[in-house]
């Protein structure tokens, strides 16, 4: 007996632990009682399983949403654009033909013009340097137009020109041709200034005097320009 004590009494082996007050646990639920509760806590986090995938597609469904408004604007803002601009081409749809039509006349007006000389200072010019006492009675033009090129000129010593301007004069002494044929080709736009035939003539009153025929060539210096792009 006190052998059996003592081996009951013997201390506990080196590194045991024994709890005195611990107590065994033993599940004494029935097992429907358990398999529910299990099937309850699978119901709870598949519920919040789906209220996240809920919550995903609600956010990304107002991402799409808010995607799709603005793509909305950004396409009525561009219809606007487009119905605006479609109107403005409308209202100035006249301007390209209105331009070509205005490019054509100053085109016509350039052509129309590109031959043109303002006579009246040439012939103030011719008048100028003729000899005293002596007045001119006629004058010609003759030359290029816009429609018709220049004359050839008979003498291949001429300088090229584009007009000639044929004079008569009257002159009551024998004029000294070749001063006047130097005053003439002094003159700018002026070149092969000639006098081809001076006569002796009366008038009625049978006053003498001496008939002067001459011409002189026209080059393009005489152009006026006017219309010319050069000149604008």
């Amino acid at each position: 007996m006190t052998s059996l004590l003592e081996r009951t009494a013997k201390p506990a082996a080196k590194g045991s632990v024994t709890n005195p007050n611990a107590l065994s646990q033993v599940n004494l639920l029935p097992p429907g009682i358990r398999a529910r509760r299990a099937l309850g806590r699978t119901k709870r986090q598949l519920a919040l399983g789906l209220v996240v995938v809920l919550a995903v597609v609600v956010a990304a469904s107002v991402a799409a949403l808010a995607q799709l408004t603005l793509a909305n604007a950004r396409l009525s803002d561009a219809q606007a654009e487009t119905a605006q601009l479609t109107e403005q081409q409308a209202k100035y749809a006249e301007v390209p033909r209105v331009l070509g039509e205005l490019r054509r006349a100053t085109e016509a007006q350039q052509l129309g013009f590109s031959t043109d000389v303002a006579w009246t200072p040439y012939i103030y010019a011719v008048v100028a340097v003729m000899p005293v006492d002596t007045k001119l009675t006629s004058f010609e033009m003759s030359g290029a137009t816009p429609m018709l090129a220049p004359e050839i000129a008979a003498d291949p010593l001429q300088a090229p020109s584009v007009s000639r301007l044929s004079y008569t004069a009257r002159s009551k002494t024998l004029p000294d041709t070749a001063a006047w044929i130097d005053g003439l080709n002094s003159v700018y736009g002026f070149s092969d200034a000639w006098v081809s035939e001076v006569l002796i003539a009366e008038d009625e009153d049978k006053n003498v005097y001496y008939e002067v025929t001459g011409s002189v060539q026209i080059t393009e210096d005489a152009y006026s320009d006017r219309f010319s792009s050069e000149g604008e």
